[in-house]
């Protein structure tokens, strides 16, 4: 059962409800000794002293309590001691007084070793005399009253008195440690009771069935007794084997921090405890003394539980650049860090990767979990020496409280989440749950919801944009745009669901998606002699799925197309900020022969050298910087140099976002060498964009005006 003092090992406050409980058990503990004591005699204690198999009780009853049975879900404080089947069956064959003097003995011995302080030992002294007292008055109502000079054994028409004798041992062990929790938690006795009530009837019964075995077992011969100790070897072994394999399912093998499953155990429980808080403090209140009335000083503030969500910055390129078994060592040392810096009774766990959790089982405020979410930041930015080489590392947090931000562990650690890359998006370190930056909105999450049923359905399909050479008006090649006829709200365009899409694993399928429509399209068009170039764009989630460039090339040669009819648009962004990542994708797109285009350019800040390595074939214009070409000279000048500059890398420039005659003028003037817009051709589906490419093809080509 729960220890009553398994949070602390000091005294109750004196003159608490706790601390009288204590001293009455104490008192009523020590008056029980005195009355059993003083029934012995000198023969008895001659008895007691010349007698081995005593000796050998004692030594079981501390080996006993010393080495709780642990079991899976319990623990030291709560675990089965075997000391029971030895001091109930001390108790059968030789009476109260040697039975509470060896558990007596044993409980100051383990206490001593264990460090516990002088109130705990004594009422778990008081606790297992007065449960062995009670368990003696049954016996003797029955007519059972041994001594050691006249010991007792039962035969098979005893059972009946044994058997209530143990239920009493029972009831009173359990109800005077109930009660102690229940005044230290400040719960009702009952819910105290009910604690792994089912689990403490199973362990007794098995324990003091024992005992009438080991009294019989002893009677016959001391050297009996240490065979009664084989099936209890043969628990150790089998709980301690449970136990092993119970840590190893629910901690981290690389780091032995707890992982996701025993996370979400102790998140649980903490909120429980955060519930009962609030509901004892609203019980004490009053059901309308929260309304209006602002909490007095003495009144202490209902505390919340906290989830942080820790991400190391960078951590991929350390593990890429020193190879995984360091980035394994760094990962167990910043496991280390962590544990140190936490306060006593949160849980760091590792969740995957280099991402970690930790729980704050209770925290006063948001400012108090930013002191905590700060000392971890500081913790794991301390220099790192590793192969001979320093670096500094550092980690994003994300905070989220408990009932404050999410009503669950389920919600709270996808809001710590989102708090998390929000510090990593605003570069601050550590960021507290805000609903106004929460992307994943109830409406955006039924949004992903519909577009899951939506890849499923075919509703997603691709409308197509011509580019068009500004020389010659001869068609360069044809953009697929994705589109979401949805059943209530019409045609949506990619600005309304990919920011979703992008977030989740549902994007990998979208690409496919789109890449298969865009292949059978252009062999459609092939056919028929409509020799067309399709583009379709790539997002940074794209570049990172190593199994895009496999598709690409499955699909043309079950077409039969050649790798130029179809173009990948990757926006400069993309490359800009994840190089690392993108570049082997991006190669192997090349290597394939698959035309790149640069999309966005002008936007992502791109260095000259980068530029030039890039497997390109064609540089994109932002359409912020073409539509302003005729009131803005700045915007000129910008569109200008880069149609300079694309001609000097040997490069075709396109302009996005033509809308009207003056503006394809401009450009044209500029050296532009081709565009899109609407100017030229608004998005089609695919018929009309076949229809759009019939007459297209048939008309001679002239300058577009």
């Amino acid at each position: 059962m729960k220890d009553p003092n398994n949070t602390r090992n000091t005294a109750p406050r004196r003159g608490s409800p706790l601390w009288i409980y204590f001293v009455v058990v104490i008192l009523l503990g020590v008056a029980a000794c005195a009355t059993a004591f003083s029934g012995l005699s000198g023969a008895d204690l001659d008895a007691l002293a010349g007698a081995p198999v005593f000796w050998i009780l004692g030594c079981f009853i501390i080996y006993g309590e010393l080495r709780p049975i642990i079991t899976p879900g319990s623990r030291e404080n709560n675990g089965a001691t075997t000391s029971t089947t030895f001091s109930f069956a001390a108790l059968l064959y030789a009476g109260l007084p040697i039975a509470a003097a060896l558990q007596v003995i044993a409980v100051i011995t383990c206490g001593v070793l264990r460090g516990r302080g002088p109130q705990r030992i004594a009422f778990n002294a008081a606790q297992y005399t007065l449960s062995l007292g009670a368990a003696q008055l049954v016996l003797a109502v029955f007519g059972v009253l041994a001594t050691p000079t006249n010991p007792w054994v039962p035969d098979g028409g005893d059972l009946p008195a044994i058997a209530l004798a143990g239920a009493v041992y029972f009831a009173c062990n359990h109800t005077l440690v109930g009660s102690a929790v229940a005044l230290h938690e400040r719960i009702s006795l009952t819910k105290a009771l009910r604690v792994d009530l089912g689990y403490q009837v199973l362990v007794h019964l098995a324990l003091l069935g024992l005992a009438p075995l080991m009294v019989v077992a002893m009677d016959r011969s001391a050297l009996f007794v240490p065979l009664i100790v084989l099936p209890f070897i043969a628990v150790y072994l089998n709980a301690s084997v449970s136990v092993r394999r119970e840590h190893q399912a629910l901690h981290d093998g690389l780091t032995g921090l707890p992982n996701r499953k025993l996370l979400i155990v102790r998140t649980e429980e903490a909120l429980t405890e955060v519930r009962g808080a609030e509901a004892r403090g609203a019980g004490r209140r009053g059901p309308f003394a929260a309304v209006g009335r602002p909490r007095r000083r003495s009144e202490p503030p209902h505390d919340r539980a906290g989830l942080f969500l820790l991400d190391l910055d960078r951590f991929k390129e350390v593990n890429d650049t020193l190879g995984h078994p360091t980035g394994d060592r760094l990962l167990q040392l910043v496991a280390h860090r962590l544990t140190h810096s936490v306060r006593p009774g949160d849980l760091v766990a590792r969740l995957g990767g280099d991402e970690f959790a930790v729980l704050l089982p209770s925290v006063r405020d948001e400012a108090a979990a930013r002191e905590v979410a700060a000392r971890l930041r500081a913790a794991l930015s301390e220099p790192v020496r590793l192969d001979g080489m320093s670096f500094e590392l550092e980690g994003s947090v994300g905070i989220a409280l408990f009932p404050d931000h999410a009503p669950d562990f389920e919600l709270l650690l996808q809001r710590a989440d989102v708090a998390m890359y929000n510090a990593k998006e605003a570069r601050t370190g550590v960021e507290i749950y805000s609903p106004a930056k929460d992307r994943n909105s109830p409406a955006r999450l039924s949004m992903l919801g519909d577009l899951r049923r939506a890849i499923d359905r075919s509703e997603l399909e691709l409308f197509y944009q011509p580019k068009v050479s500004l020389r010659d008006g001869q068609l360069v090649g044809m953009e697929a745009l994705l589109r979401w006829r949805h059943p209530d709200k019409g045609v949506l365009e990619p600005e309304a669901f990919l920011s979703v899409a992008e977030q989740t694993y549902l994007m990998r399928s979208i690409t496919h998606h789109v890449v298969e429509a865009a292949l059978t399209q252009a062999a459609a068009w092939w056919r028929e002699d409509l020799t067309v170039q399709v583009a379709v764009n790539a997002s940074g989630r794209d570049l990172l799925d190593t199994g895009l460039t496999e598709t690409i090339e499955e699909g043309l040669l079950a077409r039969g197309l050649p790798a130029a009819a179809l173009q990948l648009e990757i926006t400069e962004r993309i490359l800009m900020n994840e190089p690392a990542y993108a570049s082997d994708t991006v190669s192997a797109l090349a290597d394939l022969g698959i035309p790149l285009s640069l999309d966005d350019f002008g936007t992502g800040y791109s260095s000259l050298v980068r530029l030039k390595r890039l497997p390109v074939e064609e540089i994109k214009i932002d359409a912020s910087f073409v539509g302003r070409l005729a009131d803005s000279t700045e915007d000129a000048v910008i569109v200008r140099s880069i149609v300079d500059l694309v001609r000097t890398l040997g490069l075709r420039s396109v302009a996005e976002g033509v809308e009207d005659p003056a503006t394809a003028q401009t450009l044209r003037e500029m050296g532009c060498d081709a565009a899109q817009g609407w100017h030229f051709g608004r998005p089609m589906d695919a018929d009309t964009a076949t229809d759009w490419l019939r007459r297209h093809m048939q008309r001679a080509p002239e300058p577009a005006a």
